[in-house]
């Protein structure tokens, strides 16, 4: 990371870190405005177990949807060629020899140093993929960027993940990712040299990938944002005001 990049990295850090603070109503997280009632052991395994049916109903529901995905329709692609590491490549062999490719469509925003903090972060989660190996099975990154401006963020940022650039094709734009366009989940199967797109998710939908907000809704005060349905007194801020900004990833890559 240069100098000037740097810098820009820790100005960011401590500008984030003070809003945090600020957010805590200046008493620096420890002392949070409000706190779950307090009641004896067997009252709170009551109210447990109550939310567990809920949780048990909201899995098997979870499972239905699975299988209906498992079950949607798949549509034919064309021969689309991308831009990787070493070049041009095809979209069959973005696959590597896989059946099955899970492609995040990777915001951008041209001319920008750092690109959109909400798809730094959630693919910053994602640092060992070989597990998906035995599921026959990739995990990418396509954006709208040049390549070479796309692999040189991706490094300032510290991602793990492979990328490949749709600047010069259609792809991104046919995936409902244009130049300019939000963010995408698109996944693909290959028959042979053929390839199909079988799913598609955006928005909230793609908060299941990762794990950021499931660590998060488990904590007695959720995200912290003022659309969640929260007891009075909860601390709420502005949605995402808590998501850390690029330049920070930048910095958390150093500090590793």
């Amino acid at each position: 990371m240069s100098g000037a990049a740097a810098l820009s990295a820790v100005s960011a850090l401590a500008v984030w870190e003070e809003k945090l603070v600020s957010a805590h109503d200046g008493k620096n997280g420890s002392e949070p405005v409000a706190m779950p009632p307090i009641v004896d052991q067997s009252s709170w395994e009551t109210a447990l177990a109550e939310l567990r049916v809920r949780e048990k109903a909201a899995t098997r529901e979870l499972d239905a949807i699975a299988a209906a995905r498992r079950r949607l329709p798949m549509v034919a692609l064309p021969d689309y060629t991308l831009e990787g590491a070493d070049g041009p490549v095809r979209l069959v062999d973005v696959f590597e020899g896989k059946r099955q490719l899970i492609v995040y469509n990777h915001m951008w925003f041209p001319g920008e140093e750092w690109q959109c903090p909400g798809c730094t972060g959630f693919t910053s989660q994602f640092t060992r993929l070989e597990f998906l190996d035995s599921y026959d099975a990739r995990f990418v990154i396509v954006t709208q960027g040049p390549i070479d401006e796309a692999l040189a963020y991706r490094a300032r940022v510290g991602n793990k993940m492979t990328w490949y650039s749709t600047a010069d094709s259609p792809f991104g734009s046919d995936m409902g990712a244009p130049p300019g366009g939000g963010f995408q989940v698109n996944v693909l199967l290959r028959d042979g040299d053929t390839v199909y797109r079988t799913y598609n998710t955006q928005g909230r939908g793609v908060e299941q990938f990762g794990y950021t907000f499931a660590l998060i809704d488990v904590l007695p005060y959720g995200r912290q944002e003022d659309w969640q349905d929260s007891p009075h007194g909860w601390p709420q801020s502005p949605t995402y005001s808590r998501w850390a900004p690029s330049e920070v990833f930048a910095q958390y890559a150093d500090r590793a």
